[in-house]
């Protein structure tokens, strides 16, 4: 049966349920609603702070060795409001829910869903762990198992809340390489029916045409290390070729001969050559020298150790994947790994009717505003989200290139 006339609270719930429906890779990281916009409202620019638990380096033997108690934040900028403006007569108002959610409200919230998950994946160049050849789909289970090792060596919990994210082409190489394996069969017909992965490998899977696609730098030259005993977020190196611009791209992954991982637990070395990512475009100076800003940060000791040790003066630089490779960045990630920070927008004075619906398990907030115009009949109508997205634990994730 009909409704007799839809209310505006009515479309803005269906719409941030339909908008939940079609999240791909947000459906699978943590989600923040910070509920202290409720009464005020958020503008763009905002901040919320994301806490980020202590880490203790622990004693051996009974003399007491007390440790400060640092917790450290990460602050997330709400600095997306997205939405789509839409314009329906006062006879649409009269269809059901359901109609109304199938003629309006879904293509609308498939633009914001779309929006809300290709600004997610671009965080990948946050991702300092890899696995796969650049410019190569991986069509074996093994290359994504890697992926699963990489974050077991940084201690990812192994809580049913790891997800995987690819794109298209990956999709379709995986599904027929693993179709005459054995598995449940219900996973098998999922996998018949719908060319879908699902559930596998210790991963939920998920397709995302937003998957980005990552192009390696120019490069040129023997880079080396330049100076023993670095730490800290940048290294020195030299040996590029000389005067070129952007020799490495943000996002270009690399590993220093002899500095290998640690667990992030205890320390010991995993004996894995640890990954770093470059944080911003780097070119080199006349002599080429070029100084490489990167993540993590090189960190020899205590609690927030990242490595074995600072690389040797003349170390080896090697960069994944070769010069000016365009390869897609599928993604595997622990849902802690990534945040999606969204808070109440203001609701405007003035209007025919606003709304605004907020759910904290699904970490979401949408407004609708609602105008009327009195020469055409129709309701000029608006939704928006403001979110932000932070890339928290990096660490926790890992990329596949393809």
């Amino acid at each position: 049966m009909a409704n007799s006339l839809l209310t505006i609270s009515m479309i803005t719930k269906e719409s941030l349920r339909v908008l939940e429906n079609n999240l791909a890779f947000a459906k699978g990281v943590n989600r923040d609603y910070d509920d202290q916009f409720a009464i005020g409202g958020a503008k763009i620019g905002d901040t919320i702070n994301i806490r980020k638990p202590a880490r203790y380096v622990g004693r051996t033997g009974t003399a007491l060795a007390v440790e400060d108690h640092t917790e450290t934040s990460v602050p997330l900028q709400l600095g997306t409001q997205f939405g789509v403006d839409i314009n329906f007569t006062s006879k649409d108002l009269t269809l059901s829910i359901d109609e109304f959610s199938d003629r309006i409200i879904k293509p609308a919230m498939a633009t914001v869903a779309n929006k809300m998950d290709a600004d997610g994946l671009a965080l990948y160049k946050s991702v300092y762990n890899a696995v796969g050849t650049p410019g190569t789909t991986p069509t074996a289970l093994k290359t994504y198992l890697q992926a699963g090792a990489k974050m077991d060596y940084e201690a990812t919990p192994r809580d049913g809340n790891r997800s995987l994210v690819i794109e298209p082409t990956a999709q379709v190489e995986i599904v027929d390489s693993l179709k005459s394996l054995f598995q449940s069969g219900d996973q098998i017909m999922k996998q018949y029916e719908q060319g879908n992965m699902g559930q596998a490998a210790g991963f939920k899977w998920s397709m995302d045409q937003n998957v980005a696609v990552h192009q390696v730098g120019p490069l040129g030259g023997t880079p080396l290390v330049n100076g023993a005993g670095q730490t800290g977020a940048s290294l020195v190196t030299n040996g590029w070729t000389a005067a070129a611009a952007s020799r490495l791209k943000a996002g270009d992954t690399f590993t220093i001969a002899g500095v290998f991982a640690v667990n992030p637990q205890s320390r010991a070395s995993t004996g894995q050559l640890r990954q770093f990512v470059v944080t911003a475009d780097v070119s080199s100076d006349a002599s080429g020298n070029a100084t490489i800003p990167i993540s993590p940060a090189i960190v020899t000791s205590g609690a927030f150790q990242t490595v074995t040790a600072s690389p040797g003066a003349g170390a080896a630089i090697t960069v994944l994947g070769a010069a000016n490779t365009l390869t897609p960045v599928n993604l595997a990630y622990h849902k802690n790994a990534f945040v999606l920070g969204c808070a109440d927008l203001l609701l405007p004075k003035g209007v025919d009717m606003a709304a605004r619906v907020s759910d904290k398990q699904l970490g979401l907030s949408a407004r609708m505003v609602r105008a009327y115009d009195i020469n055409n009949d129709k309701f000029p109508c608006r939704f928006d989200i403001l979110y932000g997205w932070k890339a928290v634990y990096p660490e926790l994730a890992c990329r596949i290139h393809g």
